[in-house]
């Protein structure tokens, strides 16, 4: 397949010696948090297609993350690309979901394709360094699927497509038509016959290409149509639990990306108490800084210890991510299911806990930090806009049907 894909020579070589060690593309993850940090709320307002941006994500590495070693990517787990995911959210959550989604497209191979199909797809991903995006909307009507002899053709409209006109490569799923048969392919993004709408517009998380797409005749060969062997004349898919994991793991990408984006409200609005909030001085206990006060040491102290809470749970659910990797091919529903149920866990208190965190950072910092210019607003409006991508009572019910009825989720687009 050929993807258009910027040619920068020395892009990596500028941010200076590759990370060895997951602890450093980390860190690595911070500084590129801290560079998008300075300009996040100016580049909100723009609401402009984030090239920029992606090519900060291509240049410092972190693109190829998962991708092997021996094609030139760092051959990471999914326990540092969803700690990565939650750093670069700490300093613009828009971009950490875009980051996000490149991970879980750029892994859908592994989740559904043949061997030799992953072999293809992520030596080519990660030697020309592909950011991806993907069209799949469950809640819109499935693109219609042709076969016109060797070839099908993908047909519709999706109202959501993350990652957009920034992404080089995108993930298409349809269904055949007149069949049941749903089938994933990796198609180029820059083609005819498939046009974005520029029309996302939300509260927050703004910088995500997520509008919507017209997909108009793209052709893929059956080759490409991810899982499909040829058998006897026809076209077979064989199931495995394995191919139900999308869904558990952008479902963890969210917790991540909601927790980074809590962490640098926190931090955001520490640094502004230090620096700027005045104590309260019609009080019989006047202090000197506002950092002296009860109910401002209360009040982080509060924040950041819900904070950790939710980490150390998001972590656990990672845990059973990559227990689950280490076997991907004998993974039992109950392991998935497992899984799922603590994912969700982790979802709703990240949320909960995030949004309650874009809240009161207001009540530490003072009424002078609700100026348009400081832009404190925009982690509740990116948490508060992401978080409605399915409602949380049903991940609620979730670990409550687990809890009452010994129930695990079945494999659904949402679960």
């Amino acid at each position: 397949m050929t993807v258009e894909t910027p040619t920068t020579a020395d892009s990596l070589a500028a941010w200076g010696p590759r990370p060895a060690t997951s602890a450093e593309w980390i860190e690595r993850a911070r500084q590129v948090a801290t560079e998008l940090a300075v300009d996040a709320v100016a580049r909100d307002r723009a609401n402009q297609p984030p090239y920029a941006e992606v090519e900060l994500l291509r240049d410092s590495g972190l693109v190829t993350l998962l991708g092997p070693i021996e094609h030139g990517g760092a051959g990471e787990n999914w326990t540092t690309a969803l700690r990565v995911v939650r750093a670069v959210s700490a300093g613009d959550g828009s971009i950490g979901q875009l980051l996000g989604y490149h991970y879980l497209w750029a892994w859908a191979a592994r989740l559904v394709a043949t061997p030799e199909q992953i072999a293809a797809v992520e030596e080519q991903a990660t030697k020309e360094r592909w950011f991806f995006g993907g069209a799949v909307n469950p809640r819109d009507s499935d693109l219609v699927i042709t076969e016109e002899g060797d070839e099908l053709v993908f047909t519709g409209e999706k109202s959501f497509s993350t990652g957009g006109r920034v992404a080089d490569a995108t993930v298409l799923e349809g269904v055949i038509e007149g069949t049941d048969k749903h089938v994933f392919a990796i198609v180029p993004t820059k083609q005819p016959g498939i046009r974005f709408k520029g029309d996302w517009d939300a509260l927050g998380q703004r910088l995500t290409e997520s509008g919507g797409v017209v997909v108009d005749r793209v052709r893929v060969p059956w080759a490409a149509a991810a899982g499909y062997v040829e058998q006897d004349g026809e076209h077979v898919f064989v199931p495995r639990v394995y191919n139900t994991l999308n869904v558990p793991l952008i479902q963890i990408i969210f917790a991540n990306m909601y927790l980074g984006i809590a962490e640098g409200a926190l931090a955001t609005a520490a640094t502004y108490t230090r620096e700027k909030t005045r104590p309260w001085p019609y009080t019989p206990d006047l202090k000197q800084k506002a950092t002296e006060e009860f109910h401002v040491l209360e009040t982080y102290g509060d924040l950041r210890s819900k904070l950790w809470a939710v980490e150390a749970l998001t972590d656990r659910a990672a845990v059973l991510i990559e227990a689950i990797n280490a076997h991907a091919d004998t993974v039992t529903p109950d392991e998935r299911g497992e899984a799922e149920v603590v994912i969700a866990a982790a979802k709703q208190v990240a949320i909960d806990t995030g949004l309650e965190i874009g809240t009161r950072i207001y009540e530490v910092t003072g009424a002078r930090a609700t100026a348009s210019s400081v832009g404190l607003d925009i982690f509740w409006r990116n948490i508060r806009t992401h978080s409605l991508h399915d409602p949380i009572a049903h991940k609620r019910a979730e670990v409550g049907r687990y809890v009452l009825l010994d129930e695990l989720p079945e494999p659904s687009w949402y679960t």
